[in-house]
């Protein structure tokens, strides 16, 4: 299979994109997609059990209003932790993804973070569930960047952004499936027939990712980076991108994706924290008693998480459409508008139960409108022989920076807003502010849009 050549049409209006793929092309799209939902999963997973774990494992109680503000801080610890991890094995898979190649690369990945996701099972305090989760962080930040460098060089130009879309829109599939999990796990417990979910939340993410490594023998490395290698280009060099000619593109993806990720990490996706508030008001109103409180705030942790994903699907699905009429700067503006004004809107607004139903979906809209165009974006900012690298170093060294950001709002948390009611609140409406340096930052970015990756 060869790549379409750099003067071939890349207008977004002839005709439906998915017509021009092959077989080959959807297999590819579909393991590239398959390897980032269960990527997703996982991390997914670790959101649903971070407070549970930490009340087990520091020994205190949920309705116990004196260790709320110790459980939001060592969530915000074990967060970071993972996010560092997550950072770093990022950018250490992406150099290998441009060195050895995408698939191999892929794999290694997968592997890692399904037996270190198996390993916190073992967590018996939170410093030993934090080592586990930097270890999985290794494995899971190198799925993206080879993902979607592979998908990227094997599309043709016209239906790269839309398949890159795709591939970024599976997240949310990954995203849906650990509420589902948490969800079943929840009734389980309601039935009395566990005790502990969080555990078996990360038994069960093991599974399902290593049936990628069976179905990935049949991929093979795209034909421009084969080409690279064989002209003995410098693959995979950190150096390079930092050059007079690739400067520009490091720096704006990285403040991109810095903003991005600390938006969903350090705030959205702690809603769950911000619900639990919500949930237990409503609950205690009802007389409910102790155990069957946690049994329902597990159900509707997963609930929320699943509203949240389907509005994030769509959001990413708009995103794709709407960056291929306007550019990628003009969308990337609206998108960090609308995530700026939705985060703080929700977490100031969200009073009632009814309110999930639409204030969470509304929220994962805007908020990973973000990641489907990072997905798009970076790999069209650098050339094969950088592109895994160069995406990867965008997002995770974004990432390893962003890693503040869930420390941040556990030291509003527990320490600026301490003295207020519900500070989560407040906390979350402050740290919303990071997504003007995304907006700040885009007249510096190139605009992409219509043109052949670089080589």
């Amino acid at each position: 299979m060869s790549l379409v050549e750099p003067g071939a049409s890349t207008n977004p209006f002839t005709g439906a994109w998915y017509k021009e793929l092959t077989r080959y092309h959807w297999f590819v799209l579909l393991v590239a997609s398959l390897g980032w939902l269960f990527d997703t999963m996982d991390q997914q997973l670790f959101t649903l059990a971070r407070r549970p774990a930490m009340l087990e494992l520091l020994h205190v109680h949920a309705g116990d209003p004196n260790a709320a503000g110790l459980v939001a801080t060592y969530a915000g610890y074990s967060t970071s932790i993972f996010m560092i991890g997550w950072a770093v094995g990022g950018v250490l898979f992406g150099i290998l993804g441009d060195r050895i190649g995408r698939v191999k690369t892929m794999l290694v990945s997968i592997l890692s973070y399904s037996a270190f996701t198996g390993l916190s099972v073992l967590s018996t305090g939170v410093w030993d569930f934090s080592a586990y989760r930097f270890l999985t962080g290794l494995g899971v930040g190198g799925e993206f960047a080879v993902g979607v460098a592979l998908v990227a060089e094997v599309m043709p130009n016209r239906a790269r952004p839309y398949a890159l879309g795709l591939l970024q829109a599976s997240s949310t599939v990954g995203n849906v499936t650990a509420a589902l999990i948490g969800i079943f796990l929840g009734r389980l417990q309601a039935a009395e027939t566990i005790s502990s979910p969080w555990r078996w939340m990360f038994i069960i993410g093991t599974l399902p990712a290593l049936l990628v490594l069976v179905i990935m023998r049949r991929l093979k490395e795209p034909e421009g980076w084969q080409k690279a290698k064989d002209r003995h280009a410098k693959l995979g060099s950190v150096s390079e991108l930092f050059s007079s000619k690739w400067r520009r593109s490091t720096l704006v993806g990285m403040t991109l994706a810095f903003s991005g990720v600390v938006g969903l990490w350090g705030i959205g996706f702690f809603t769950p924290d911000l619900l639990s508030s919500v949930l237990d008001k409503t609950f205690r109103a009802q007389g409910m008693p102790e155990n069957v409180i946690a049994s329902q705030k597990t159900l509707w942790t997963g609930i929320n998480s699943l509203l949240q994903n389907f509005g994030s699907f769509w959001g990413i699905y708009a995103f794709t459409y709407f960056t291929a009429r306007v550019g990628r700067r003009k969308a990337f503006a609206a998108g960090f508008i609308a995530a700026l004004c939705a985060t703080a809107f929700t977490f100031w607004k969200l009073q009632n139960f009814s309110d999930i139903f639409w204030m969470t979906p509304l929220m994962g809209f805007c908020q990973l409108s973000l990641f489907g165009g990072f997905a798009i974006y970076f790999p069209e900012l650098f050339p094969t022989r950088l592109r895994s690298t160069g995406t990867s170093f965008c997002y995770n060294v974004g990432r390893l920076i962003a890693a503040v950001g869930p420390f941040a709002l556990a030291k509003l948390t527990s320490s600026v807003y301490a003295g207020m009611d519900e500070p989560m609140r407040y906390a979350g409406i402050t740290m919303c502010s990071v997504f003007l340096l995304g907006l700040a930052v885009l007249p510096w970015a190139p605009e992409t849009m219509g043109k052949p990756l670089p080589e």
